[in-house]
């Protein structure tokens, strides 16, 4: 399987509804980094602080 984003190997792949979508290394390390930066992540941050202060 080849990289969603290059013609490189895929070194990771992940599939939902039996779509399956591969990453190459770099490209894998490039979507954590954008998701450990998002708003979206940093949401469910606080959301888990605050149900486990409970």
């Amino acid at each position: 399987m080849n990289c969603h984003y290059c013609d490189r190997e895929a070194a990771y792949a992940a599939s939902t509804d039996g779509v399956r979508v591969g990453l190459c290394e770099e490209h894998f390390r490039e979507q954590v980094e954008r998701l450990a930066e998002s708003e979206e992540l940093e949401e469910l941050r606080e959301r888990i602080d605050i149900e486990g202060a409970e």
